[in-house]
Protein backbone atom coordinates (compact mmCIF):
# COMPACT_ATOMS: atom_id res chain seq x y z
CA UNK A 1 0.00 0.00 0.00
CA UNK A 2 2.92 2.44 0.74
CA UNK A 3 3.75 4.30 -2.49
CA UNK A 4 7.15 4.49 -4.58
CA UNK A 5 5.48 7.43 -6.08
CA UNK A 6 3.12 10.01 -4.93
CA UNK A 7 1.29 11.92 -7.28
CA UNK A 8 -1.88 12.29 -8.60
CA UNK A 9 -2.67 9.28 -10.45
CA UNK A 10 -1.58 7.39 -7.34
CA UNK A 11 -4.68 9.74 -5.01
CA UNK A 12 -6.48 8.70 -7.74
CA UNK A 13 -6.14 4.85 -7.51
CA UNK A 14 -6.39 5.48 -3.72
CA UNK A 15 -9.66 6.87 -3.90
CA UNK A 16 -11.15 4.11 -6.07
CA UNK A 17 -10.37 1.73 -2.37
CA UNK A 18 -12.86 2.68 0.40
CA UNK A 19 -11.19 3.04 4.09
CA UNK A 20 -9.95 0.20 6.19
CA UNK A 21 -7.33 -0.72 8.07
CA UNK A 22 -4.65 1.07 6.08
CA UNK A 23 -6.30 3.65 4.25
CA UNK A 24 -8.31 6.77 5.87
CA UNK A 25 -9.81 9.93 4.07
CA UNK A 26 -10.29 13.03 5.96
CA UNK A 27 -11.90 16.49 5.05
CA UNK A 28 -9.34 18.25 7.20
CA UNK A 29 -8.11 17.81 10.59
CA UNK A 30 -10.00 19.43 13.41
CA UNK A 31 -8.64 17.97 16.81
CA UNK A 32 -4.84 16.89 17.11
CA UNK A 33 -6.41 14.70 19.76
CA UNK A 34 -8.58 12.67 17.43
CA UNK A 35 -6.11 12.50 14.45
CA UNK A 36 -3.35 11.10 17.47
CA UNK A 37 -6.00 8.18 18.07
CA UNK A 38 -5.67 7.60 14.47
CA UNK A 39 -2.09 8.14 14.35
CA UNK A 40 -1.51 5.68 17.43
CA UNK A 41 -3.57 2.76 15.65
CA UNK A 42 -2.14 2.90 12.60
CA UNK A 43 1.11 2.74 13.94
CA UNK A 44 0.10 0.15 16.38
CA UNK A 45 -0.99 -2.06 13.29
CA UNK A 46 0.43 -2.84 10.05
CA UNK A 47 0.70 1.04 9.62
CA UNK A 48 -1.65 3.16 6.59
CA UNK A 49 -2.54 6.29 4.63
CA UNK A 50 -3.98 8.95 5.65
CA UNK A 51 -5.54 11.20 2.97
CA UNK A 52 -6.36 14.72 3.99
CA UNK A 53 -8.39 17.20 1.76
CA UNK A 54 -10.96 14.01 0.79
CA UNK A 55 -14.70 14.48 1.47
CA UNK A 56 -16.44 11.35 3.00
CA UNK A 57 -18.02 10.54 -0.20
CA UNK A 58 -14.05 10.21 -1.46
CA UNK A 59 -14.01 13.70 -3.59
CA UNK A 60 -10.86 15.82 -4.15
CA UNK A 61 -11.95 19.04 -1.69
CA UNK A 62 -8.27 20.27 -0.94
CA UNK A 63 -6.78 22.05 2.09
CA UNK A 64 -4.43 24.30 2.95
CA UNK A 65 -1.36 22.25 3.38
CA UNK A 66 0.82 24.12 5.79
CA UNK A 67 -2.07 24.24 8.45
CA UNK A 68 -3.08 20.91 7.83
CA UNK A 69 0.79 19.93 8.46
CA UNK A 70 1.06 21.97 11.64
CA UNK A 71 -1.92 19.95 12.51
CA UNK A 72 -0.62 16.39 11.92
CA UNK A 73 2.94 17.09 13.41
CA UNK A 74 0.95 18.97 16.53
CA UNK A 75 -0.79 15.87 17.00
CA UNK A 76 2.23 13.81 16.65
CA UNK A 77 4.33 15.75 18.69
CA UNK A 78 2.22 16.57 21.56
CA UNK A 79 -0.05 13.57 22.05
CA UNK A 80 1.20 10.82 20.50
CA UNK A 81 4.15 9.12 22.88
CA UNK A 82 6.82 8.09 21.61
CA UNK A 83 6.17 9.66 18.48
CA UNK A 84 5.14 7.82 15.33
CA UNK A 85 7.18 7.62 12.34
CA UNK A 86 5.16 9.68 9.27
CA UNK A 87 5.87 10.94 6.55
CA UNK A 88 3.93 14.03 4.86
CA UNK A 89 3.79 14.67 1.61
CA UNK A 90 1.76 17.38 -0.14
CA UNK A 91 0.21 16.50 -3.86
CA UNK A 92 -0.98 18.73 -6.04
CA UNK A 93 -4.57 18.49 -8.22
CA UNK A 94 -4.23 19.55 -11.91
CA UNK A 95 -6.63 22.30 -12.02
CA UNK A 96 -8.51 20.48 -15.36
CA UNK A 97 -9.28 17.68 -12.87
CA UNK A 98 -10.42 19.58 -10.27
CA UNK A 99 -13.24 21.88 -11.82
CA UNK A 100 -10.42 24.88 -12.58
CA UNK A 101 -8.24 25.76 -9.77
CA UNK A 102 -5.17 24.20 -7.84
CA UNK A 103 -6.37 21.85 -5.18
CA UNK A 104 -4.04 20.35 -2.51
CA UNK A 105 -4.17 16.89 -0.69
CA UNK A 106 -1.72 16.17 2.51
CA UNK A 107 -0.74 12.20 2.27
CA UNK A 108 0.21 11.15 5.57
CA UNK A 109 1.70 8.07 5.57
CA UNK A 110 2.40 6.10 8.96
CA UNK A 111 4.81 3.54 9.32
CA UNK A 112 4.05 0.38 11.30
CA UNK A 113 5.91 0.86 14.85
CA UNK A 114 8.85 -1.46 14.99
CA UNK A 115 8.16 -2.79 18.47
CA UNK A 116 7.45 -0.04 20.91
CA UNK A 117 3.49 0.74 21.47
CA UNK A 118 2.11 4.34 20.26
CA UNK A 119 0.22 5.59 23.01
CA UNK A 120 -2.16 9.00 22.30
CA UNK A 121 -2.35 11.02 25.18
CA UNK A 122 -5.61 12.33 26.17
CA UNK A 123 -6.12 15.71 27.79
CA UNK A 124 -7.23 13.65 31.57
CA UNK A 125 -3.64 12.21 31.32
CA UNK A 126 -4.29 8.55 30.80
CA UNK A 127 -2.46 7.36 27.64
CA UNK A 128 -4.38 5.14 25.31
CA UNK A 129 -3.01 2.52 23.17
CA UNK A 130 -5.40 2.02 20.01
CA UNK A 131 -5.55 -0.59 17.13
CA UNK A 132 -6.75 -0.60 13.45
CA UNK A 133 -9.72 -2.92 13.18
CA UNK A 134 -11.26 -2.07 9.62
CA UNK A 135 -12.25 1.25 9.17
CA UNK A 136 -12.15 1.72 13.42
CA UNK A 137 -9.70 2.95 15.82
CA UNK A 138 -10.39 0.65 18.49
CA UNK A 139 -9.01 0.96 22.19
CA UNK A 140 -5.82 -1.81 22.77
CA UNK A 141 -4.49 -0.49 26.06
CA UNK A 142 -5.15 2.37 28.96
CA UNK A 143 -2.03 3.76 30.86
CA UNK A 144 -1.92 6.39 33.58
CA UNK A 145 1.37 8.11 34.11
CA UNK A 146 1.32 12.03 35.90
CA UNK A 147 2.31 14.51 33.24
CA UNK A 148 5.49 15.89 34.48
CA UNK A 149 6.71 12.45 33.62
CA UNK A 150 5.67 12.58 30.22
CA UNK A 151 6.42 15.72 29.43
CA UNK A 152 10.11 14.70 31.36
CA UNK A 153 10.32 11.81 28.54
CA UNK A 154 9.81 13.86 25.80
CA UNK A 155 12.41 16.23 26.40
CA UNK A 156 14.69 13.94 27.08
CA UNK A 157 14.08 11.85 23.70
CA UNK A 158 13.21 8.96 25.92
CA UNK A 159 10.34 6.89 25.03
CA UNK A 160 7.64 5.87 28.62
CA UNK A 161 7.59 2.55 30.23
CA UNK A 162 4.48 1.42 29.30
CA UNK A 163 4.48 -2.61 28.48
CA UNK A 164 5.32 -3.72 24.82
CA UNK A 165 2.67 -5.89 24.97
CA UNK A 166 -0.95 -5.15 24.60
CA UNK A 167 -3.54 -6.06 25.93
CA UNK A 168 -7.04 -6.33 24.57
CA UNK A 169 -9.96 -5.72 26.33
CA UNK A 170 -13.78 -4.87 25.16
CA UNK A 171 -14.55 -0.77 25.45
CA UNK A 172 -17.41 -2.14 27.80
CA UNK A 173 -14.34 -2.88 30.72
CA UNK A 174 -13.47 1.14 30.04
CA UNK A 175 -15.29 3.86 32.81
CA UNK A 176 -14.13 6.31 29.72
CA UNK A 177 -13.19 6.14 26.35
Amino acid sequence: MFPKKIDQEFVNELLLKVEGEQLEFKQQISSQEKIAKTLSAMANSAGGLILVGISDQRKIIGIDPDEEHYMIEGANQDFCCPKADLELQVVTIDPETSYGEEKYILLVIVHPSKGETIYARQRDGTQKAYRRVGDKNLIAWIETYPQNTIDDAKNEGKSQGPPKTIYWKPRSQFSSQ
